[in-house]
C-alpha cells in the first residue's frame, strides 16, 4: 500500500519537477550545461519510466558534475524517485535541502507533508524537528501560490489533492503530539477534501477515543466503520489494513454496544456513506441492559407463573438448594397460590409411554428446554401433541440441578389443558349361526 501511494504522490507533484521543464541549452541569459554530455544525461533520465535506472542515471549525473547549474531539476528528479522506490528517509533529506535552497518549492513541501507520517510504518519514531518540518511544510502547502510553471487547471488539480494532504498531515503531527482535538479539526478538513482517504477515517476514530467524551463514542465507532467497510476507488487502506481494522472495531462495538448485533448494518452504512450523522444511533451496553430490565419487568408482571418458577430454579441452585428443597418443597403441593399463583403453566415437550401416559415432561421458563416432569397414579386418556399448553398443581417430589428438573406428583383433576381422549375399543360383528 505504501509502494502505491508514493507513487500516487509522485503522479500528483510530477508536473512540478522534472518532467514539466526543458532548460536552455545555449548561450541566452539562463542557467546552461556544462556540455552537450550533460545535457544528454539529463534528457536520458527525463525519459526514463523505470524509478530504478532513473535512480542510476542520476548518480552518475551527480557524480560527473558534482556542481551544475541545475542543481533545482536534480534535486527534484532525485526527490520524486526516491519517493517512487520508497525510499522516504532519503526523500525527506533531499526535500530537505530543497527547502533550505528555497523555502518554497512545493514539490519539497508537498513531500515532506505527504512522507513524514509514513515514518511510523517503517517503525521509524519521528523527531520533535521532523514534526516541526511536517506541520511548516502542510501550513505552507494552504498558502502556497502557484508555480510558474503550470496552467490553472494542472494548479487546481495538485493544489485540491496537496491541501488534503496537508490536513492530514497536521492532524497526523497533532496525534503524535497528542493533541486529539486539534487532530480531529484537521482530520475532518482532510476527510472534506478527500473522502476516499480511508486511513483518515481510521485516524480520526482514534483521535476522537483520545478524547474521553461519551457523546462522540458512536462517532468514532462510525470513523472505525467507513475505515474497514470502504473499499472503492481512492481508497488508502489495502484489504489487510481493512481487516485489522475490523478486527479492532469488532471488539470496541462490543465493549460499547454489549455484543456485536448491528455491526454488520454500521459497516453498510459507513460503507455508503463517509460523513457520519447525528442521526446515528447505537446503544449502549446500558442502555441495551435497561431496556431487557423493562422488558423483564413488564414479562413478569404479566407472567407472575413464570416469575415463581425462575425464583424457585433460583434456590434450588443455590449452593444450599438441598436444604432449601427438603425444608421448603418437599412433599409440598405447589404452587399452592403463592404470589397469588395457582398453577404453573408449562409446554408438553414428551410423554410416557407416547399414548395414555403416567409421565409428561414440560417446559415451563423454556417452552423448549424441559425442567418439570409431572407424574400421574392413573394414566391420561389418549395423547397429545408436543407444543400443547397445560397447566397443573402438585406435589414436589425431587429434583435434579444440572439438567434442572423438578419432579411433581399430580393428580389428574389438577390438571388443565389435556386434551387427549381415549380410543373407544373396536366392536367385531356377531356371527350368524347357520340355519339347521
Amino acid at each position: 500500500m505504501r509502494a502505491r501511494k508514493l507513487l500516487l504522490a509522485v503522479a500528483v507533484t510530477g508536473i512540478l519537477t522534472l518532467g514539466g521543464q526543458t532548460p536552455a541549452t545555449t548561450n541566452t541569459g539562463q542557467k546552461n550545461w556544462k556540455d552537450r554530455a550533460e545535457y544528454d544525461l539529463y534528457d536520458a533520465i527525463k525519459n526514463d519510466a523505470s524509478p530504478q535506472t532513473k535512480l542510476e542515471k542520476l548518480k552518475v549525473w551527480q557524480d560527473k558534475y558534482p556542481t551544475t547549474e541545475f542543481i533545482d531539476l536534480r534535486q527534484g528528479a532525485f526527490l520524486t524517485t526516491y519517493a517512487a522506490l520508497g525510499q522516504v528517509q532519503k526523500a525527506l533529506d533531499i526535500a530537505k535541502e530543497i527547502l533550505a535552497r528555497d523555502p518554497i518549492d512545493f514539490s519539497a513541501l508537498y513531500y515532506t507533508a505527504f512522507l513524514t507520517p509514513q515514518l511510523v510504518a517503517l517503525n521509524l519514531k519521528p523527531t520533535d524537528d521532523q514534526l516541526a518540518a511536517a506541520e511548516k511544510a502542510a501550513t505552507a502547502i494552504l498558502t502556497a501560490s502557484k508555480p510558474a510553471n503550470l496552467t490553472d487547471d494542472q494548479w487546481k488539480t495538485a493544489k485540491t489533492s496537496a491541501e488534503a494532504v496537508a490536513h492530514k498531515t497536521l492532524g497526523w503531527v497533532a496525534m503524535q503530539r497528542k493533541q486529539p482535538e486539534q487532530a480531529e479539526d484537521e482530520f475532518k478538513k482532510a476527510l472534506a477534501l478527500n473522502p476516499a482517504d480511508t486511513e483518515v477515517s481510521y485516524w480520526l476514530g482514534i483521535v476522537i477515543l483520545l478524547e474521553h467524551k461519551a457523546d462522540k463514542q458512536v462517532e468514532a465507532l462510525y470513523d472505525y466503520a467507513r475505515a474497514a467497510a470502504f473499499d472503492g476507488p481512492g481508497a488508502t487502506l489495502t484489504a489487510a489494513g481493512r481487516d485489522a481494522v475490523k478486527q479492532q472495531l469488532s471488539g470496541l462495538y462490543t465493549r460499547y454496544h454489549g455484543s456485536t448485533e448491528g455491526l454488520d448494518q454500521l459497516l453498510q452504512q459507513a460503507k455508503a456513506n463517509p460523513n457520519f450523522s447525528e442521526g446515528t444511533k447505537i446503544r449502549s451496553a446500558k442502555e441495551v441492559e435497561d431496556e431487557n430490565a423493562k422488558k423483564r419487568e413488564a414479562e413478569d408482571a404479566a407472567h407472575p407463573d413464570i416469575l415463581l418458577w425462575k425464583n424457585i430454579k433460583a434456590a434450588l441452585t443455590a449452593p444450599d438448594g438441598a436444604t432449601y428443597f427438603g425444608s421448603g418443597m418437599k412433599g409440598t403441593m405447589l404452587p399452592g397460590g403463592a404470589n397469588g399463583v395457582q398453577k404453573f403453566t408449562g409446554t408438553v415437550i414428551s410423554m410416557s409411554p407416547a399414548t395414555r401416559p403416567k409421565t409428561v415432561v414440560i417446559g415451563i421458563e423454556n417452552p423448549s428446554v424441559p425442567d418439570a416432569t409431572l407424574r400421574f397414579e392413573a394414566p391420561l386418556a389418549g395423547k397429545v401433541e408436543p407444543g400443547t399448553k397445560i397447566s397443573f398443581s402438585g406435589t414436589a417430589e425431587s429434583y435434579t440441578t444440572n439438567p434442572f428438573m423438578v419432579v411433581f406428583s399430580v393428580e389428574r383433576k389438577n390438571l388443565e389443558g389435556w386434551t387427549g381422549v381415549n380410543t373407544a375399543p373396536r366392536r367385531t360383528p356377531a356371527r350368524k349361526r347357520p340355519a339347521r
